[in-house]
């Protein structure tokens, strides 16, 4: 398992743990990253990150991206 941020522009991968306080793990759990479901990693911008997840473009921090463990 590595954080969400480690993973290569294009790759696509499974959500395999969401850690941090409860409030940020239900925010990213509403966005969509939940255990089992698949991420790919359309772009990274200075330290962001922009990901597909559930058909969606999302834009995610470098620290929210390491709260996501795939």
């Amino acid at each position: 398992m590595l954080p969400l941020c480690f993973v290569d522009d294009g790759e696509e991968t499974t959500v395999k743990k969401i850690s941090g306080l409860p409030e940020v793990k239900k925010h990213l759990e509403n966005l969509g990253f939940v255990p089992g479901s698949t991420v790919s990693v359309i772009s990274k911008t200075g330290g962001n990150l922009i990901v597909k997840v559930k058909e969606c473009r999302i834009a995610v921090s470098e620290e929210m991206a390491r709260k996501i463990m795939v």
